[in-house]
C-alpha cells in the first residue's frame, strides 16, 4: 500500500522542512522560556544551599534577609551558639553593588562572613581558582563571570581588595554574581558612612561609627536534633524570627520569585497556544493547496479515512521535526542569556507530548476540509 504522507512530503520536501524549522524556532523560544523559569528557581535557592547552615535567625517580624530587610546585632551569634542543639553559629551580611570593569558593568551581591568561623559559606566544590578567604581584611573571592583575574585589585568603598579566589555557578537569589569578603570588611562597606555623612551627623550630635550589625545569624544543629524544634526554642528565647533551611528556601520560591515565575509561566502557555494555532493554520493551508489532488484521490475511490490518515501523519511529522529543530535552536542560544537557562530533559519530554497531542488536534482542521471536499472538483475547470 502506498504511503500517501511519505509521497506528499518528499514531493515538496524543501518547503516542508522550511515550514518545520520555522515552527521549530517558535518552539525553541518556548523551550527557552521554560529553561528561564527553571534557572530562576535554581538560582533562588543556590545561595541557601551553598551556605552550610540549618538555622537562619533574622530581625523580628521580618522575612529577612532575602524577602525583607533584616538587621540584628552581630554579638547575637554568641547567645545562639549556646542554645541547646546548636553546634556552631556565625554572622553574615548581604548587600548589592553595581560594579564596572573593562568588560562592562554588572550587579553583584556581596556576602560578608567570618573566614575563621566554623560554618562554610563558600562551596569549595565551586572554587575553580585560588582559595577561600584567610584574612580578616582586604581579600575578596569573586564569581568567574565578573571577569576579574586572580591577584587583581578591586576598589570597594574606601578600600582595595585583592582577588584571592574565583568561583563558578555562584549567584544570588536574583541571579546576580556573588562576591565574598570578610564580615569585618562587609560591615564597614554596609554600615559605615562616608566622611561627608559622618561630618554632617556630628554636626547634629550623632556619632558615626560601625554599629556591628549583620543581616542574619546562621547556625548548624548538632546531630540528632530537629532543626524545626531548635528554631522554635531560639525564637522563644531571643524574640527574633527564626527559619530553618527548608523554610528559607520556601520563602524564596513563594515570596521572592513567585510573581516573576507566574509571569513567565503565563507567557510560556501563550506561546504554546500560539504554536498550536500556527501548526493548525499550516496544515489547513497545506490541505487547501492540494485540494485538487485530494479530489482525484476521492474520485478514484480512496476513502476519507486513508486521506485523513495522510493529514494526521504529515501533521505529526511536522510537529516532531519542529520539536527537534526547536531543541537544537534552544541549546544553541541558551548560553548567550545573561542569567541561567536550565534546559531539562523532563521538561522537553513533557513539551514533546503536548506538541504531539496538539499536532493531532490541529490536523482535525485539515481532515474537516478533506471530508467536505467534493470529488467533482477533480474534473472541474
Amino acid at each position: 500500500m502506498i504511503n500517501l504522507a511519505y509521497k506528499d512530503i518528499t514531493h515538496s520536501l524543501s518547503k516542508f522542512l522550511t515550514t518545520a524549522i520555522s515552527v521549530g524556532v517558535l518552539l525553541g523560544i518556548v523551550i527557552i522560556m521554560i529553561g528561564v523559569y527553571r534557572g530562576m528557581v535554581f538560582d533562588a535557592t543556590v545561595l541557601v544551599d551553598d551556605i552550610k547552615a540549618d538555622i537562619w535567625v533574622v530581625q523580628q517580624d521580618t522575612l529577612g534577609p532575602f524577602a525583607q530587610a533584616s538587621r540584628i546585632h552581630e554579638d547575637l551569634k554568641n547567645q545562639i551558639s549556646y542554645q541547646e542543639g546548636i553546634a556552631s553559629a556565625g554572622a553574615i551580611t548581604f548587600q548589592t553593588f553595581q560594579m564596572q570593569n573593562r568588560y562592562g558593568d554588572f550587579k553583584v551581591m556581596l556576602v560578608g562572613y567570618d573566614p575563621f568561623g566554623e560554618i562554610e559559606v563558600i562551596d569549595k566544590a565551586k572554587l575553580i581558582e585560588g582559595r577561600v578567604l584567610q584574612k580578616q581584611h582586604y581579600e575578596i573571592v569573586v564569581s568567574q563571570k565578573t571577569n576579574y583575574k586572580l591577584g587583581e585589585y578591586i576598589q570597594l568603598g574606601r578600600d582595595r581588595f585583592r582577588v584571592v579566589g574565583i568561583t563558578t555557578d555562584t549567584v544570588s537569589n536574583g541571579g546576580d554574581y556573588l562576591i565574598y569578603t570578610s564580615l569585618k570588611d562587609a560591615e564597614v562597606l554596609q554600615f559605615t558612612y562616608s566622611n561627608e555623612r559622618i561630618r554632617s551627623d556630628e554636626n547634629r550630635g550623632i556619632k558615626g561609627s560601625n554599629p556591628h550589625l549583620v543581616n542574619a545569624i546562621i547556625a548548624k544543629t548538632k546531630d540528632g536534633y530537629s532543626p524545626e524544634k531548635v528554631a522554635i526554642n531560639i525564637e522563644q528565647s531571643t524574640h527574633k524570627k527564626v527559619f530553618t533551611k527548608k523554610t528559607q528556601k520556601d520563602l524564596l520560591l513563594q515570596k521572592v520569585i513567585k510573581k516573576s515565575s507566574k509571569q513567565i509561566g503565563m507567557f510560556t502557555a501563550i506561546l504554546i497556544m500560539v504554536s498550536v494555532v500556527i501548526i493548525a493554520l499550516i496544515i489547513y493551508t497545506m490541505t487547501l493547496e492540494k485540494i485538487k489532488e485530494i479530489s482525484i484521490l476521492k474520485l478514484i475511490g480512496i476513502p476519507n479515512s486513508t486521506i485523513s490518515m495522510m493529514i494526521i501523519e504529515e501533521t505529526v511529522v511536522l510537529g516532531v521535526l519542529a520539536f527537534i529543530s526547536g531543541n537544537i535552536f534552544a541549546h544553541l542560544i541558551s548560553g548567550v542569556f545573561p542569567k541561567r537557562v536550565l534546559l531539562l530533559t523532563n521538561d522537553a519530554l513533557v513539551l514533546f507530548v503536548i506538541i504531539l497531542i496538539s499536532s493531532i488536534f490541529a490536523s482535525l482542521f485539515g481532515i474537516y476540509k478533506v471530508i467536505k471536499t467534493d470529488p467533482a472538483q477533480a474534473i472541474a475547470g
